[in-house]
Protein backbone atom coordinates (compact mmCIF):
# COMPACT_ATOMS: atom_id res chain seq x y z
CA UNK A 1 0.00 0.00 0.00
CA UNK A 2 2.79 2.44 0.65
CA UNK A 3 4.57 1.99 -2.43
CA UNK A 4 1.27 2.19 -4.19
CA UNK A 5 0.42 5.63 -2.23
CA UNK A 6 3.98 6.98 -3.12
CA UNK A 7 3.10 5.95 -6.90
CA UNK A 8 0.63 8.40 -6.94
CA UNK A 9 2.27 10.74 -4.98
CA UNK A 10 4.71 11.08 -7.83
CA UNK A 11 2.60 11.35 -10.62
CA UNK A 12 0.83 14.20 -8.93
CA UNK A 13 4.04 15.37 -8.26
CA UNK A 14 5.08 15.72 -12.01
CA UNK A 15 1.22 16.93 -13.52
CA UNK A 16 1.65 19.48 -10.61
CA UNK A 17 4.86 20.52 -11.89
CA UNK A 18 3.88 20.79 -15.66
CA UNK A 19 0.72 22.74 -14.58
CA UNK A 20 2.83 24.93 -12.50
CA UNK A 21 4.76 25.78 -15.87
CA UNK A 22 2.06 26.13 -18.13
CA UNK A 23 0.40 28.52 -15.62
CA UNK A 24 3.92 30.64 -15.87
CA UNK A 25 3.27 31.03 -20.00
CA UNK A 26 -0.37 32.06 -19.25
CA UNK A 27 0.81 34.86 -16.91
CA UNK A 28 3.89 36.04 -19.23
CA UNK A 29 1.19 36.50 -21.74
CA UNK A 30 -0.85 38.27 -19.38
CA UNK A 31 1.79 41.24 -18.82
CA UNK A 32 2.68 41.13 -22.47
CA UNK A 33 -1.44 42.31 -22.55
CA UNK A 34 -1.21 44.81 -19.90
CA UNK A 35 2.02 45.89 -21.79
CA UNK A 36 0.19 46.59 -24.44
CA UNK A 37 -2.85 47.74 -23.20
CA UNK A 38 -1.50 50.08 -20.69
CA UNK A 39 1.31 52.15 -21.61
CA UNK A 40 1.37 54.29 -18.97
CA UNK A 41 1.30 51.23 -16.07
CA UNK A 42 3.15 48.95 -18.27
CA UNK A 43 5.28 46.01 -16.68
CA UNK A 44 8.81 46.40 -16.20
CA UNK A 45 11.35 43.71 -17.62
CA UNK A 46 11.77 42.71 -14.43
CA UNK A 47 8.31 40.98 -14.41
CA UNK A 48 9.14 39.31 -17.74
CA UNK A 49 12.22 37.90 -16.58
CA UNK A 50 10.34 36.58 -13.32
CA UNK A 51 8.09 34.83 -14.94
CA UNK A 52 10.59 33.31 -17.54
CA UNK A 53 12.52 32.59 -14.33
CA UNK A 54 10.45 30.68 -12.41
CA UNK A 55 9.74 28.66 -15.06
CA UNK A 56 13.34 27.65 -15.53
CA UNK A 57 13.13 26.85 -11.88
CA UNK A 58 10.17 24.78 -12.45
CA UNK A 59 11.64 22.84 -15.20
CA UNK A 60 14.86 22.35 -13.40
CA UNK A 61 12.99 20.80 -10.78
CA UNK A 62 11.70 18.16 -13.09
CA UNK A 63 15.05 17.19 -14.36
CA UNK A 64 15.50 16.84 -10.82
CA UNK A 65 12.55 14.84 -10.52
CA UNK A 66 13.13 12.86 -12.99
CA UNK A 67 16.60 11.89 -11.87
CA UNK A 68 15.69 10.67 -8.32
CA UNK A 69 12.15 8.66 -9.77
CA UNK A 70 12.22 5.29 -11.30
CA UNK A 71 8.15 5.55 -11.65
CA UNK A 72 7.30 8.21 -13.45
CA UNK A 73 3.16 8.77 -14.69
CA UNK A 74 4.92 9.38 -18.25
CA UNK A 75 8.19 8.57 -20.31
CA UNK A 76 10.94 10.76 -19.17
CA UNK A 77 11.64 12.06 -22.53
CA UNK A 78 7.86 13.07 -23.21
CA UNK A 79 7.75 15.06 -20.16
CA UNK A 80 11.43 16.28 -21.04
CA UNK A 81 9.94 17.79 -24.53
CA UNK A 82 7.09 19.00 -22.67
CA UNK A 83 8.23 20.86 -20.14
CA UNK A 84 11.07 22.32 -23.12
CA UNK A 85 8.26 23.20 -25.43
CA UNK A 86 6.12 25.17 -21.85
CA UNK A 87 9.49 27.02 -20.54
CA UNK A 88 9.63 28.03 -24.08
CA UNK A 89 6.49 30.54 -24.15
CA UNK A 90 8.05 32.76 -21.28
CA UNK A 91 11.00 33.00 -22.85
CA UNK A 92 9.77 34.01 -26.23
CA UNK A 93 7.97 36.49 -24.39
CA UNK A 94 10.71 37.79 -22.22
CA UNK A 95 12.60 38.28 -26.13
CA UNK A 96 9.61 39.81 -27.41
CA UNK A 97 8.90 42.96 -24.60
CA UNK A 98 13.02 43.19 -24.31
CA UNK A 99 12.62 44.60 -28.05
CA UNK A 100 9.14 46.05 -27.90
CA UNK A 101 9.77 48.25 -24.47
CA UNK A 102 13.15 49.32 -26.11
CA UNK A 103 11.59 50.67 -29.33
CA UNK A 104 7.48 51.32 -27.89
CA UNK A 105 8.31 55.50 -28.43
CA UNK A 106 9.21 54.97 -32.31
CA UNK A 107 6.06 52.49 -33.19
CA UNK A 108 3.58 53.49 -30.25
CA UNK A 109 1.13 54.20 -33.39
CA UNK A 110 1.04 50.13 -34.36
CA UNK A 111 -1.46 47.97 -32.98
CA UNK A 112 -0.43 44.54 -31.96
CA UNK A 113 -3.75 43.67 -29.64
CA UNK A 114 -5.20 40.76 -32.53
CA UNK A 115 -1.81 38.98 -32.06
CA UNK A 116 -1.93 39.35 -28.32
CA UNK A 117 -5.60 38.55 -28.24
CA UNK A 118 -4.60 35.06 -30.39
CA UNK A 119 -1.80 34.33 -27.63
CA UNK A 120 -4.53 34.63 -24.61
CA UNK A 121 -6.54 32.24 -26.29
CA UNK A 122 -3.67 29.70 -26.70
CA UNK A 123 -1.61 30.03 -23.45
CA UNK A 124 -5.75 29.17 -22.48
CA UNK A 125 -6.00 26.29 -24.37
CA UNK A 126 -2.76 24.20 -23.31
CA UNK A 127 -3.62 25.08 -19.73
CA UNK A 128 -6.76 23.32 -20.54
CA UNK A 129 -4.71 20.74 -22.25
CA UNK A 130 -2.29 20.12 -19.47
CA UNK A 131 -4.86 19.50 -16.76
CA UNK A 132 -7.08 16.94 -19.00
CA UNK A 133 -3.85 15.04 -19.62
CA UNK A 134 -3.64 14.08 -16.34
CA UNK A 135 -6.87 11.87 -16.56
CA UNK A 136 -5.75 10.72 -19.83
CA UNK A 137 -9.43 9.96 -20.89
CA UNK A 138 -10.42 13.21 -23.03
CA UNK A 139 -8.27 12.07 -26.15
CA UNK A 140 -11.34 13.67 -28.69
CA UNK A 141 -11.39 16.90 -26.68
CA UNK A 142 -7.98 17.08 -26.65
CA UNK A 143 -7.53 16.75 -30.94
CA UNK A 144 -10.65 19.31 -31.28
CA UNK A 145 -8.02 21.74 -28.55
CA UNK A 146 -4.95 21.11 -30.74
CA UNK A 147 -7.25 22.15 -34.02
CA UNK A 148 -7.69 25.08 -32.29
CA UNK A 149 -4.09 25.97 -31.65
CA UNK A 150 -3.68 24.86 -35.60
CA UNK A 151 -6.05 27.77 -36.19
CA UNK A 152 -5.24 30.66 -33.84
CA UNK A 153 -1.45 29.32 -35.48
CA UNK A 154 -2.99 30.06 -38.92
CA UNK A 155 -4.79 33.22 -37.63
CA UNK A 156 -1.50 34.95 -36.49
CA UNK A 157 0.09 33.72 -40.12
CA UNK A 158 -2.79 35.76 -41.95
CA UNK A 159 -2.23 38.76 -39.94
CA UNK A 160 0.81 39.47 -40.47
CA UNK A 161 0.08 38.82 -43.99
CA UNK A 162 -2.27 41.44 -43.96
CA UNK A 163 0.52 43.65 -42.31
CA UNK A 164 2.88 43.02 -44.44
CA UNK A 165 0.33 44.24 -47.10
CA UNK A 166 -0.77 47.35 -44.97
CA UNK A 167 2.88 48.57 -44.45
CA UNK A 168 3.62 48.32 -48.06
CA UNK A 169 1.06 50.18 -49.42
CA UNK A 170 1.82 53.03 -46.16
CA UNK A 171 4.77 55.45 -46.02
CA UNK A 172 6.08 54.33 -42.99
CA UNK A 173 10.00 54.36 -43.48
CA UNK A 174 11.85 51.37 -44.34
CA UNK A 175 13.45 50.98 -40.72
CA UNK A 176 10.08 50.89 -38.74
CA UNK A 177 8.46 48.67 -41.15
CA UNK A 178 11.29 46.32 -40.52
CA UNK A 179 10.76 46.60 -36.58
CA UNK A 180 7.03 45.93 -36.83
CA UNK A 181 7.53 42.79 -38.97
CA UNK A 182 10.16 41.45 -36.78
CA UNK A 183 8.43 42.20 -33.24
CA UNK A 184 5.13 40.52 -35.13
CA UNK A 185 7.44 38.12 -35.87
CA UNK A 186 7.99 37.22 -32.80
CA UNK A 187 4.33 37.35 -31.62
CA UNK A 188 3.92 34.55 -34.80
CA UNK A 189 6.97 32.49 -32.71
CA UNK A 190 5.68 32.42 -29.39
CA UNK A 191 2.17 31.20 -31.13
CA UNK A 192 4.18 28.55 -32.62
CA UNK A 193 5.40 27.43 -29.36
CA UNK A 194 1.83 27.14 -28.00
CA UNK A 195 1.20 24.78 -30.92
CA UNK A 196 3.75 23.10 -30.14
CA UNK A 197 3.26 22.51 -26.87
CA UNK A 198 -0.46 21.36 -27.90
CA UNK A 199 1.00 18.90 -30.73
CA UNK A 200 3.09 16.97 -27.78
CA UNK A 201 0.63 16.96 -25.32
CA UNK A 202 -1.88 15.52 -28.23
CA UNK A 203 0.95 12.79 -28.78
CA UNK A 204 1.55 12.15 -25.15
CA UNK A 205 -2.11 11.47 -24.60
CA UNK A 206 -2.62 9.11 -27.80
CA UNK A 207 0.72 6.81 -26.47
CA UNK A 208 -1.25 6.81 -23.04
CA UNK A 209 -4.56 5.96 -24.67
Amino acid sequence: MNQLKKLFDNDDRFFALLEASVMEAQNSIKLLNDMIKNPENSPTLDEFMQARNNDRHISMELTEELCKTFMTPLASEDIERLSLALYEIPETVKKFSEKFLLCRDYIQEMDFAKQINILDQATNIVVQMIKKLRSRSHIEELSNENDSLHALEHETEQLILEQRKNLNNSKQDSLKALTVLDLSEMLEEISDRCHLAGNIIFQIALKYS
